[in-house]
């Protein structure tokens, strides 16, 4: 059930890119050492964070028809069981930085103060969506970090990428809420811009996400299966924004985690297979 609570699979948005930056960073493979505590930390922050987030958000969860059988509103975990997951899960988070270097150390509080952050966000700006995306891209970031103990450019980039990209299907998947976000008070892009207006942002914004992984090209010097990579992403992303139908669950969940799922691997595998072949 802390599984479902947390999304757990929903990992493969921000671990592939978290790798791609390690690789990079390392220049190769890193060390094994590197690559569990690393892991270990992204792990460990992100469960924390998305239980967090559901403590926070359990009274909107049990208003809204569309997540009223989540684990808290359903009382089918306790508050204070998931309080002591987010609390494990952090010490954790910790742990496995202090474990990789000094700067890892002390930003990680810093990170779980930006991830925790976001969970209310929703209450006073349309701009959480891409607080969202932001807050997971300290994974690609955290991950060099990791690595080298030193702050860089490609980093940054890849974040900027990661951001742009949760953000824009961030915003298809809540324009399931339109009318509940309204009628609550909750800020949200469609909230704000209405369906059409939030659809078009949406696209805006993974647009510019493709021009990113396009400097990223130039950036480090990649070759044709990076490419190749780039090409189906757009594929994938333009049947995402063609499938959109808010009235359907099935379809919004294909559009928003399905296809996105496939996206992150699709450019972990093309870029790994670059770099190495």
């Amino acid at each position: 059930m802390f599984g479902e609570l947390v999304m757990f699979s929903h990992t493969l948005f921000s671990l592939p890119f978290a790798l791609i930056s390690l690789v990079w960073a390392a220049e190769g493979i890193p060390s094994a050492y590197v690559l569990l505590w690393a892991l270990i930390a992204l792990i460990a922050a992100r469960n924390g964070a998305n239980a967090f987030n559901r403590l926070v958000d359990r009274k909107f969860d049990a208003a809204n028809p569309r997540t009223a059988h989540r684990h808290l509103p359903k009382k089918l975990l306790r508050e204070r069981e998931v309080v002591a997951f987010v609390v494990v899960n952090f010490a954790i988070f910790i742990f496995a930085a202090g474990m990789l270097n000094p700067l890892c150390l002390w930003l990680s509080p810093v990170a779980i103060v930006l991830i925790c952050s976001y969970s209310y966000t929703k209450r006073f700006t349309w701009l959480c969506h891409l607080y969202l995306g932001f807050t997971i891209a300290s994974a690609p970031i955290g991950a060099w970090f990791a690595v080298t103990g030193e702050f860089a450019f490609t980093p940054f980039v890849i974040g900027t990428i990661v951001m742009l990209w949760i953000g824009g299907f961030d915003i298809i998947y809540a324009t399931q809420d339109i009318e509940f976000d309204r009628k609550t008070g909750l800020w949200s892009v469609p909230q704000a811009f209405g369906l059409n207006g939030a659809l078009l942002i949406s696209r805006g914004l993974h647009t510019i996400m493709v021009f990113l992984l396009l400097f990223l090209f130039f950036l480090q010097d990649l070759g044709w299966l990076y490419l190749l990579g780039i090409l189906i992403s757009v594929i994938l992303l333009a049947i995402e924004h063609n499938i959109i139908k808010p009235a359907s669950r099935k379809r919004m969940n294909v559009a928003s985690y399905n296809l996105n799922q496939v996206i992150s691997m699709v450019i972990l595998f093309c870029t790994l297979a670059d770099y190495f072949l």
